[in-house]
């Protein structure tokens, strides 16, 4: 049986204060296995993006267990926190997130910089040519398309060669054609690794193409599906 990759024991999250707190997450339990790929929907509110946010160690619990690749995030510091996060998972968002001062080679090379990780810039430019963008190196974000910055923040996202994929509505800045290229992006480069892909999206047809796709609703898991690769690829 695959290894199970994340686990959350119990996760609960408050956010806001007194009277305008909002109970968020209520006790999920969750195991995720290396190589799944996972769409989670819901409405808005739902509770799914901050969900997803603290599977990507952004959204620190109130109380439960969150451990990914048998390290207890929960338990971490926030500079611990922060190495792992920067080793283990990468992040794509919906509105990109790239410096509007930096080249598309230094939006991805400069985080692996920080890290110190050896051969950033030759890591960066890599990345950069599988994604299609190897043309592209040194034209700054206002330069650069919608789906064209989405490209550079998914080499940036990969270039560390994370175990955990996490994409925050990857498509929903984007056209409906442009969309669907950077699913297929996202999904090849998943496959092509070996990651494990969560994904939390309104695109019914997206979440479609997931292997596994849980629903979340006020705060916790109202369903959770798993269908065969075969039956998730007739949806690309």
């Amino acid at each position: 049986m695959t290894e199970t990759i994340i686990t959350l024991k119990k996760a609960d999250l408050t956010l806001g204060n007194a009277a305008a707190s909002v109970h968020v997450l209520k006790g999920i339990d969750l195991e995720i296995r290396r190589g799944e790929a996972v769409g989670i929907v819901g409405p808005s509110g739902s509770g799914k993006s901050t969900l997803l946010m603290v599977l990507a160690g952004l959204e620190r619990l109130d109380s439960g267990e969150i451990i990914i690749r048998d390290t207890p995030l929960h338990a971490l510091g926030e500079d611990a926190l922060a190495d792992f996060r920067g080793r283990n998972i990468g992040i794509v968002f919906q509105s990109f997130h790239l410096i509007a001062n930096m080249t598309a080679l230094e939006n991805v090379a400069v985080p692996l910089e920080l890290a110190n990780v050896k051969n950033a810039f030759d890591i960066a430019r890599a990345e950069l040519t599988s994604v299609g963008l190897g043309e592209r190196l040194s034209h700054y974000p206002g330069q650069l398309s919608g789906g064209e910055q989405q490209r550079v923040a998914i080499a940036r996202a990969l270039a560390p060669s994370p175990a955990v994929l996490i994409a925050d509505e990857p498509t929903g800045n984007l056209d409906t054609e442009t969309g669907r290229q950077i699913a297929d992006l996202l999904f090849a480069k998943q496959a092509e690794r070996g990651m494990t892909l969560l994904l939390v999206t309104h695109d019914n047809a997206l979440a479609a193409r997931c292997t596994r796709q849980i629903r979340v609703r006020s705060g916790e898991i109202a369903a959770d599906s798993v269908r065969s690769a075969a039956a998730a690829a007739a949806f690309a």
